[in-house]
């Protein structure tokens, strides 16, 4: 997934949820600034933050290891 396709889940996701950039950054526990740059995809988030956004989205985190063949 590319920054730019998690900043539209997100942003997408809090959509339907019907909350606001502001309410979203308060019940996630980070600034508002960060989340406005995450969603606009200029953010270059933690995964400690993506994983606070998608408790409070109800999304999950997951991690894949790619097999290269070898």
């Amino acid at each position: 997934m590319t920054l730019l396709n998690l900043a539209n889940s997100i942003k997408e996701r809090r959509k339907v949820l019907n909350i606001t950039q502001k309410q979203l950054s308060e019940l996630a526990e980070i600034g508002l600034r960060t989340l406005i740059n995450i969603e606009s995809g200029n953010g270059n988030p933690t995964i400690l933050v993506i994983n606070k956004l998608a408790i409070v989205l109800g999304m999950e985190l997951k991690f894949e290891v790619k097999k290269h063949g070898f």
